[in-house]
């Protein structure tokens, strides 16, 4: 199976011989993959919706792997029990999502091991929130994809002491290693906070003046990120 950026990325960061349970699993493709290729030798498919549920388990017998992968239809993890799995996917829905499904899932999750999360949106609060509740970011990826920018997160029970805003924002393992990917992200970020700026300088609104004030914040705070990558 031939798997898409974003998803071979998240593949990538599954520790083999772990056991998978991957949440929101929608066509199986990742588990698939990865008992494919014999990296992990079972996987949990899960997904709320019943659509996307048959549509991984036709995958699944079509690849011949219903002896080694599960689905189960489930709200987040609530059908996952506990030492069930080494590996929990989260990939390919909102920030606000994931941190419920981590929240609510608390304590079957504690026996998992890591978490490959893949966050859509509000994704410096979710750095935030795996700090504020015992996880620990020890890689990241970035790829893009059809012109869109994806990170990926290996995280971990553990603390996490991150303290500046663009590493909630950028990610801090991604400035540090220079990411290319990210570099690209920066910089298209920074035109169009060029271009925001430039329409909301002849603004005499209150609410323009505030948020001129807002992407000023902005700038610098892709500035800063930038420097990493000054030779």
């Amino acid at each position: 199976m031939q798997l898409s950026k974003r998803l071979s990325a998240v593949a990538g960061f599954v520790t083999p011989g772990n056991r998978l349970a991957d949440v929101g699993t929608d066509h199986g493709y990742v588990p698939i993959y990865l008992v494919e290729t014999k990296k992990i030798p079972s996987a949990i498919a899960m997904d709320i919706n019943e659509g996307p549920l048959l549509r991984a388990q036709q995958h699944i017998r079509d690849a011949g792997l219903g002896e080694y992968i599960q689905t189960r239809r489930s709200d987040g993890a609530d059908a996952l029990r506990p030492g069930e799995a080494d590996t929990l996917i989260l990939a390919g829905m909102g920030g606000p999502l994931m941190e419920r499904i981590l929240t609510q899932g608390r304590l079957v999750l504690e026996d998992c091991r890591e978490f490959i999360l893949q966050p859509q949106s509000e994704i410096r609060e979710f750095r935030k929130y795996l700090q504020m509740n015992g996880f620990r970011i020890e890689q990241e990826d970035m790829v893009q994809e059809d012109g869109k920018f994806y990170p990926i997160l290996r995280a971990v029970h553990g603390r996490m002491d991150w303290e500046r805003e663009i590493d909630f924002r950028f990610g801090k393992l991604l400035l540090e290693q220079r990411h290319p990917v990210l570099r690209e992200f920066l910089e298209r970020e920074q035109r169009v906070n060029l271009e925001i700026r430039e329409r909301l300088a002849e603004s005499e609104s209150g609410a323009g003046r505030s948020r001129l004030a807002q992407m000023e914040e902005e700038r610098l705070e892709i500035e800063a990120a930038l420097t990493y990558y000054e030779v």
